[in-house]
């Protein structure tokens, strides 16, 4: 039997290299004790809001063409910090290249696991309603604008 392909993605919002290496120490004991074959290791040192990071975007890259089966990360908020939506949007993208994810800290976020359907089909649920809300946020911004007089869409033509 051919041992999962995995890859490790781990990142710090400051250049402290230690605190990189306490994610990657665990992350690989725990490929190790699982018999997972890390195939490679995607490292970003800046902030999880935004998602141009070089290593995350290489990883991505790289899930699309299927170099690994499965994506490990330390915590969600290691993978990114760009809110509700962006984070379901991102694993249901990993899902759509049949890729795996899994947390290490929070078991319950495991497309690998027994109830790999049950957290696709939940995490699906929730982006969607995530979607519907902020329609509804920005409808209401718009009308709250429109009360109080101010002019809405591209100024006219001269």
């Amino acid at each position: 039997m051919k041992a999962i392909q995995v890859t490790i993605y781990a990142r710090v919002s400051t250049r402290d290299k230690q605190e990189t290496m306490n994610q990657l120490t665990q992350l690989r004991e725990f490929c190790r004790r699982q018999s997972w074959a890390v195939v490679a290791e995607y490292i970003d040192h800046e902030t999880g809001s935004v998602s141009t990071r070089a290593d995350f975007q290489k990883m991505l890259l790289h899930a699309s063409q299927r170099k690994f089966s499965v994506l490990l990360f330390w915590a969600l908020d290691r993978l990114t910090r760009e809110g509700t939506l962006a984070t379901l949007q991102y694993l249901e993208r990993l899902t759509s290249y049949q890729v795996g994810y899994k947390s290490f800290t929070e078991p319950y976020l495991d497309s690998c696991g027994t109830f790999k359907d049950v957290v696709i089909s939940l995490l699906a649920t929730i982006a969607n309603q995530e979607r519907l809300r902020m329609g509804e946020r920005v409808r209401a911004g718009l009308q709250n604008a429109r009360n109080q007089g101010k002019k809405l869409g591209r100024p006219p033509l001269r």
